[in-house]
């Protein structure tokens, strides 16, 4: 269930002062992935339990503007993912989620709910059979499309999310994810942190050229999404 919890931060939601919740499963294995541990070890971390959670949030009150929901994949617990935005959203709080797009029901559900006032959605790959290696293995790339056209209808904010990792992204597969979600009302190209990479080969440090491939991916992803930001700290 919930596993991690980081009480206060500011880099989650671009613009909010938010609380930040793990789940500890996912139906993905990137082999990029930075939380790996949790997802493939979870006893080794706490259960935190609502009362918890709720404390925190009390004291918060007034501070933070809302819950990002993260993992993991928070829909792997379709349930608990709603109860859990409900039990926020009667604190007064918003909600965001953040989701690899396997679950277009429940994503769907949680829209027609009024329970998400944010989505970040990753799309890691070209949706072809690129997107395998991207996520650890074989995945219905149907319910990634049916997530993204459910986003872009916009009945929620939200915003697509790349990792630019070398071996998987370079300026064909931009071109390719652009071609995907064009017109999208953003686009966040991420740059990637190899050190606690779940496979040991992605924890290779980054070619010199890094920093360069990431501003021409940002230029050529801006003819397909205008919005386009650069979230590097590179």
């Amino acid at each position: 269930m919930i596993r991690a919890l980081i009480e206060t931060s500011l880099i989650d939601w671009d613009g909010k002062l938010t609380t930040v919740v793990f789940f500890d499963k996912c139906n993905f294995m990137c082999p990029f992935c930075q939380n790996w541990d949790l997802i493939l070890n979870p006893e080794k971390f706490p259960e935190i339990k609502w009362e918890e959670i709720e404390n925190k949030l009390d004291k918060k009150r007034g501070w933070i503007d809302g819950v990002v929901l993260t993992g993991g994949e928070p829909l792997v617990y379709k349930k608990e993912a709603i109860d859990l935005c409900k039990k926020i959203k009667k604190l007064g709080l918003k909600v965001k989620l953040d989701t690899n797009g396997a679950f277009p029901r429940a994503l769907e559900e949680l829209i027609e709910q009024n329970l998400l006032d944010y989505v970040a959605m990753d799309v890691k790959a070209p949706l072809n059979q690129a997107y395998f290696k991207a996520a650890g293995k074989k995945i219905n790339l149907e319910h990634i499309k049916d997530s993204i056209e459910i986003l872009k209808n916009n009945r929620v904010d939200y915003e697509f999310r790349t990792t630019c990792v070398p071996g998987i992204i370079d300026k064909n597969a931009i071109t390719k994810i652009g071609e995907e979600i064009k017109g999208a009302k953003k686009w966040a190209l991420q740059a990637f942190i190899p050190g606690n990479a779940y496979k040991e080969e992605y924890r290779k440090e980054l070619n010199s050229d890094y920093p360069k491939n990431l501003k021409e991916y940002l230029e050529i992803a801006r003819g397909y999404v205008a919005n386009t930001i650069l979230r590097a700290k590179i």
